[in-house]
């Protein structure tokens, strides 16, 4: 059960992964047209796709990709209540709740992994990843604040490590607030 669990729980991490990774793409307008860009384009449009001729866009959100994500994440918890019960489970409204926490998480993590790749590639890559270019492209409306309070370090941009210690804080207040499960999610 244990190795199903967490076979399960992966597949859809990394998929939701995916899926917020589109709408991240899509709100800070990176290049369409990297080929890290296009792989996340084309790893969601079979479902995102046919959900835009039925859930509208507002503004510049893609409405239809968060819906997605939201299934997917209440799609996770309906899958291994199954597993966990043996195949006997019932829908929950709970995993509703646990569904938006969970889409919520998932956005967190992805951005302090997309900064932890940025700066192994910045020291690694020299600028000529096309990953480094798209990535660059998403932290960098984050780290242009932090960098307007801090001051000059004298070539050292400390920008990254304040916002891994908010993204941190967040993460340990949004567990005082909701409790064990959020670190379960």
């Amino acid at each position: 059960m244990n190795s199903m669990s967490f076979l399960i729980s992966t597949v859809f991490d990394l998929y939701i992964m995916v899926v917020i990774l589109r709408i991240w793409l899509q709100a800070s307008r990176a290049d369409f047209y990297n080929p890290f860009s296009q792989f996340i384009v084309k790893a969601t449009q079979p479902v995102v796709a046919p959900l835009r001729r039925v859930i509208p866009s507002i503004g510049s959100l893609d409405l239809a990709t968060v819906v997605f994500a939201y299934v997917l994440c209440v799609l996770k918890f309906v899958a291994l209540n199954l597993i966990i019960s043996g195949g006997a489970a019932v829908f929950d409204i709970s995993f509703l709740i646990f569904g938006a926490l969970s889409l919520l998480k998932a956005a967190g993590g992805l951005i302090f992994w997309v900064l932890l790749i940025r700066a192994i590639l910045s020291w690694v890559s020299q600028g000529r990843s096309p990953i480094e270019y798209v990535f660059h492209q998403l932290t960098e409306p984050m780290l242009t604040p932090i960098r307007r309070i801090l001051p000059d370090m004298g070539g050292f941009d400390l920008s990254v490590l304040v916002l891994f210690i908010v993204l941190q804080f967040a993460n340990f207040l949004m567990g005082d607030m909701i409790g064990p499960i959020w670190y379960q999610l």
